[in-house]
């Protein structure tokens, strides 16, 4: 039977999550390998962005989003090996999530470190593409930089 669990987060206060919706990452994320459980947070109905939230630590979270939207013909390559440690059969099973980073006025994707998801078993596992053709930086959007006003004397 499922039960909902209470998450710390820095950014959301304390969320209440089904724990069917915890994801569990056994060899953690890249430089992160002691976090091993995360949760995908929306915040928004109408949003691209979601919130890859530790489960063990609030401070700790990703920005991520479904790379297809932005680079409509990327594909993230899984070996056998790694589906079959994901517990999958079929690409198809899987969510492949890009990690967002903001780099002065621009937003980028990590193409280069896909997460992918077995969406059957909650089982994920951040993957290093050996594809040259996708970039750890892959700009997607410029922020608006906001004027700055001029005070009248």
């Amino acid at each position: 039977m499922e039960h909902q669990v209470h998450i710390e987060t820095t950014r959301f206060g304390t969320v209440e999550v089904d724990d069917s919706r915890i994801i569990s990452f056994p060899s953690g994320l890249l430089g992160f390998s002691s976090y091993r459980r995360f949760v995908l947070l929306q915040p928004d109905d109408d949003g691209v962005f979601y919130w890859l939230q530790c489960v063990e630590a609030a401070d700790l979270a990703f920005v991520v989003t479904d790379p297809s939207l932005w680079v409509p013909d990327y594909k993230a390559n899984i070996r056998r090996e790694q589906m079959e440690e994901l517990g999958m059969t079929e690409i198809d099973d899987a969510q492949v999530l890009a990690i967002v980073n903001k780099r002065d006025e621009t937003l980028t994707l990590n193409l280069q470190g896909p997460v992918v998801i077995n969406i059957g078993n909650c089982t994920a596992m951040q993957l290093v593409l050996a594809d040259k053709r996708w970039s750890t930086r892959q700009e997607i959007v410029r922020l608006e930089v906001p004027a700055t006003r001029a005070v009248s004397a």
